[in-house]
């Protein structure tokens, strides 16, 4: 006899803990209207920016990218997502073609960096073409960033139940990273303190919570965009909160 298993039963089974423990079932049902509300206003805005944005942009970035350096234009890897399934995340390409893309966390002064790279991580228009994974399904525009497979499993095995994270879509952006999680992760703390952001987004995730990260990553972006033309380099959004500057205390108060 064919035993077929459904979302929840597969996440039960890949994360390594039981439904009945976290209430996964009544999760997902409790929240039935707010994804089915999400997965129109993903549709809508990834459409938007595809056809109003991404038209005429793509065409000036994979020319950029060719002239700087060889290779694709596009950077694909396989990166976890919702109820742990993987799929293939879209980026234009900010390093050069080398053999640890996909096991290597890009790092600050990364000499693998292309000078368009750099450029186009700091103004996050590297991550532009996730909108066709939105509109695929296979992410959202806010979540939990999607992780390579190794540092997926890194983290788990030092922060515990570290995959309920994956019980929404991923994100092109979340709470974590409008809170100043970008760029890598260096520590245990800037792990754990993103996973705490992420899972306080995953436990309190509305559609206004949506609305607000969306406002404040629009906001963010267009300030490090406009200061990175200017020469400014003070707006960089690859920043780590110091230790001991704030309460460890996940919070969406300071979303304004």
């Amino acid at each position: 006899m064919i035993t077929s298993f459904s979302p929840v039963q597969s996440f039960e089974k890949k994360a390594g803990y039981n439904t009945e423990t976290i209430a996964l079932r009544s999760y997902v049902v409790e929240k039935r209207k707010y994804f089915f509300f999400k997965r129109i206003f993903d549709i809508f805005l990834s459409l938007f920016v595809i056809v109003f944005v991404l038209s005429w942009l793509l065409p000036i970035i994979a020319l950029l990218i060719k002239l700087d350096s060889p290779g694709p234009v596009f950077f694909i890897q396989r990166r976890v997502g919702r109820w742990g399934r993987s799929f293939k995340c879209l980026k234009f390409r900010t390093m050069v073609v080398n053999e640890h893309a996909n096991t290597h966390q890009a790092a600050e002064n990364d000499s693998r960096i292309t000078r368009v790279g750099n450029f186009l991580r700091n103004s996050n228009l590297d991550e532009f073409p996730q909108f066709i994974n939105v509109l695929l399904g296979q992410m959202s525009v806010v979540g939990p960033r999607p992780h390579m497979h190794t540092d997926c499993n890194k983290f788990s095995s030092v922060i515990a139940n570290y995959k309920f994270r994956s019980m929404v879509k991923p994100g092109i952006t979340g709470l974590a990273q409008v809170k100043g999680y970008r760029g890598p992760t260096k520590n245990f703390e800037s792990i754990f303190h993103r996973y705490q952001f992420d899972a306080f987004y995953v436990r309190n995730a509305n559609f206004w919570l949506d609305m607000r990260i969306v406002r404040k990553t629009a906001g963010q972006t267009l300030k490090t965009f406009f200061a990175k033309l200017n020469g400014d380099s003070s707006n960089d959004p690859v920043v780590h909160p110091q230790p001991g500057t704030q309460k460890w205390a996940p919070s969406v108060k300071n979303l304004n």
